[in-house]
């Protein structure tokens, strides 16, 4: 499974750092929500590489976003 975050429309409001803080972080320049460096694609923070397969919490954070910006590509 891989993760998009279309940061361009992210709220800030911290519900996927809540739910899945091994995958998403809040980006201190402009509070939007972006993948952690260590499972970024090519270094985009709105993109990830394949995840480990114990990562469900990315599921639980893309169902939890309000708008709706997180897409799991399987």
């Amino acid at each position: 499974m891989k993760v998009i975050i279309d940061r361009t429309q992210c709220v800030s409001c911290g519900s996927c750092w809540d739910a899945c803080p091994a995958l998403f972080i809040q980006n201190e320049e402009d509070s939007f929500s972006e993948i952690v460096e260590k499972f970024r694609e090519n270094k985009d923070p709105g993109k990830s590489v394949a995840l480990p397969d114990d990562m469900d919490c990315a599921r639980d954070a893309a169902d939890l976003c309000p708008s709706q910006i997180i897409t799991i590509e399987e």
